[in-house]
C-alpha cells in the first residue's frame, strides 16, 4: 500500500508557509531594487500574485516583511545547531561553531542590501535592535537546554549576551568590507578576540 494522503491541516499548513514566503522575499526584492519607501503594499501583492487583503492575512505592515528577513527561523536554527554540537565544547566554542556553521547559508547580496534598507529607517533600526534581545533569548533557553545545571543559568546568559555581540560585531565589519571575504572569517575574529579578553591576565 502507498503512503496516507496528508493532513488536511498539515497541507493548509505547509500552502500558508509557501505563500508567506513568496510574499517576504517578493517585498525584499523589490524593497533592494526600488527602495524601501518607494514600495508599496500594492507593489508587492502585485508582484507577489496576491490582492491587498491576502497581504494583510499574512503581514500588518512592510516593516514586518524586514522583521520576518530578520528573524525568520534564526533563533530555531541557533537552538538546533547548538545542540548539534559534539560534547567536550564549552559554551561559548558551541556557539561560535553553531553561528559558522549557520553563516553558510548567508546570501551575501541580499544580506547586505537588505540589511542597508533596516539601517535607512530609526523606526527599523529600532526594531533591528530589539530582534537581537530575541535572539539572545533563543540562545539563553538553548544554551539552557544543552547545560540544564540551574546554578549556570546566569553565566550562561553571559554567554549567549557575548556571544551574540561578537555576531553583531563580525556582521557589521562583514558588510563595511562590502562582503569582499566570507562571513566565517570575521565571525572567527571575533570570536578569538572575546575568548581572549575572557582568558586574558588581569593587568
Amino acid at each position: 500500500m502507498g503512503s496516507p494522503p496528508p493532513k488536511p491541516g498539515s497541507l493548509r499548513a505547509r500552502k500558508r508557509q509557501e505563500t508567506l514566503e513568496r510574499i517576504a522575499e517578493t517585498g525584499l526584492r523589490l524593497f533592494s531594487r526600488h527602495g524601501y519607501e518607494a514600495t508599496t503594499l500594492d507593489a508587492i501583492a502585485e508582484a507577489a500574485g496576491i490582492s491587498r487583503r491576502t497581504f494583510f492575512y499574512y503581514f500588518k505592515s512592510k516593516e514586518e516583511i524586514l522583521l520576518d528577513w530578520q528573524m525568520r527561523g534564526f533563533g530555531a536554527a541557533l537552538r538546533k545547531a547548538v545542540l548539534a554540537q559534539p560534547e567536550g565544547k564549552v559554551p561559548v566554542e558551541a556557539v561560535r561553531d553553531a553561528l559558522l556553521a549557520l553563516s553558510t547559508g548567508f546570501r551575501t547580496r541580499e544580506f547586505i542590501s537588505i540589511d542597508r534598507v533596516m539601517r535607512s529607517s530609526e523606526t527599523l533600526k529600532a526594531r533591528k535592535q530589539a530582534a537581537y534581545g530575541l535572539h539572545e533569548q533563543a540562545l539563553h533557553a538553548a544554551l539552557i537546554e544543552r547545560w540544564p545545571d540551574p546554578v549556570r543559568s546566569a553565566p550562561l546568559r553571559l554567554v549567549a549576551m557575548a556571544s551574540l555581540g561578537a555576531m553583531r560585531l563580525a556582521i557589521e565589519a562583514w558588510i563595511q568590507a562590502d562582503g569582499d571575504r566570507p562571513v566565517d572569517a570575521f565571525l572567527r575574529a571575533a570570536f578569538a578576540g572575546l575568548t581572549a579578553e575572557f582568558c586574558a591576565p588581569s593587568r
